[in-house]
């Protein structure tokens, strides 16, 4: 039997979002229900309400189709997506129930981190089963938010931020990059696993870690560590960097790009910057791409480096690297956030743009909120100590306090 065609998982993101951007300009209701509530009458009325309830049922099936159709597109299997994707969608629903609390929202408490809340409980508490396991599709749901975002960020803060937040990139990937690479040796870590945790700590998290381990055909038990220790280390930061932010004073723009250059997940960096400002979020998203832009660049290097030493692959085959490597390690729904960008910077007018971009940025928040719910279901806080040692995470975390110094310092002397 044919194989079906299938897109590359990036280039499926990107046509998923752009479907969803092209539903909502031709006036597809893709609405998002009522989650605000101040205490128990009001949740009854506002959010059980029949009315609330069909919104609701509406925008899950809608959800749905589209989580169906990414999947079918990008050539994975349907059926786990058709078990868990209502039961993911049911708990971030809870999630987004829990976060309308008005007294919660004084607190800056947003959706995500009670989607993350909640998933690891299930996760660290309860046995998840596999058929739920195979359902989740964190990468995918936070890069789906992400080209959403793209529609609400004008081309002129990507030029006037993105240039800055190149520089960032460049300085904090190259220092960080060393140090962690310095540390990680000084304790004694192996030089694969020492590979992977600097990419990780300095570039863009788990993407920096996955394009590591390809380019250099790691041990994917290595990789699943590494992983592991990026996901929890990211939940503080998630919650504390804006209070510290806040604590500190710092303006906006020097917030977003401190978080964008620090936090190791996408989702991550966009939840933080969520809670200090839309100005904030916006930079943050920016100097994270920025860095993203580097990944192919960085995996390029990274296999050059490990032919020169004499490495071998899984095979035995010395590695060949050569400029297809950035392409293909690109991460392309950077093109989509862009070309998001763009159609709504010069070709949607203002009209249209001010009715359609409250529901763009509601559907961008429930894909955030799912890709969390997904985090928490897939994190064990027991397999950060399985088999590898404590060794590693001693380095990532001494790396990522160097990192967080660091990069402070670098976005206060570009963005203040």
């Amino acid at each position: 039997m044919n194989k079906r065609f299938a897109l590359p998982e990036d280039w499926s993101i990107v046509v998923t979002g752009f479907l969803i951007i092209a539903l909502v300009i031709f006036g597809f209701p893709l609405i998002s229900p009522t989650y605000g509530w101040k205490n128990t009458s009001e949740l009854t009325e506002k959010v059980f309400n029949g009315y609330n309830l069909k919104v609701a049922l509406h925008l899950f099936i809608c959800l749905f189709a589209l989580a169906i159709v990414l999947a079918f597109i990008s050539g994975k299997p349907v059926k786990p997506i058709l078990k868990g994707f209502p039961v993911v969608y049911l708990l971030t629903t809870l999630a987004l129930i829990l976060a309308g609390n008005a007294f919660l929202k004084e607190w800056n408490l947003e959706a995500v981190i009670f989607s993350l809340l909640i998933g690891l409980i299930i996760r660290n508490v309860f046995v998840v089963p596999e058929w739920l396991k195979a359902s989740l599709s964190t990468e995918s749901f936070v890069k789906i938010g992400l080209v959403l975002l793209g529609s609400s960020v004008i081309f002129g803060d990507i030029l006037k931020a993105g240039s800055l937040g190149l520089i960032q990139a460049l300085l904090v990937v190259v220092s960080v990059w060393y140090f962690a690479y310095w540390i990680a040796k000084k304790l004694g870590v192996d030089e694969e696993m020492s590979i992977m945790i600097s990419s990780a700590v300095s570039i863009c998290g788990v993407s920096a870690a996955i394009a590591t381990a390809g380019a250099i055909k790691g041990d994917s038990k290595k990789l699943s560590y590494v992983i592991s220790i990026v996901l929890i280390t990211a939940i503080p930061m998630i919650i504390f960097m804006p209070m510290l932010a806040n604590l500190l004073g710092l303006p906006e723009a020097v917030a977003g790009a401190w978080i964008g250059g620090t936090i190791d997940t996408s989702g991550g960096v966009i939840a933080s910057g969520t809670l200090v400002g839309e100005e904030a979020l916006k930079i943050s998203t920016i100097v994270k791409f920025s860095q993203n832009v580097l990944l192919g660049l960085a995996a390029f290097a990274i296999s050059i480096y490990w032919t020169w030493k004499g490495k071998s692959t899984e095979t035995g085959e010395k590695a060949k690297p050569n400029a297809a490597v950035i392409w293909e390690r690109f991460p392309k729904f950077v093109i989509g956030f862009i070309a998001a960008s763009l159609l709504f910077s010069f070709f949607i007018d203002a009209d249209t743009n001010n009715v359609i971009k409250g529901h763009l940025k509601a559907l961008q928040g429930v894909w955030f909120a799912l890709a969390f719910t997904s985090i928490g279901l897939e994190t064990d806080f027991r397999e950060l100590f399985n088999g590898q040692g404590k060794k590693p995470l001693y380095a990532f975390l001494i790396a990522q306090l160097f990192n967080i110094g660091v990069t402070l310092l670098v976005a206060w002397m570009l963005f203040k």
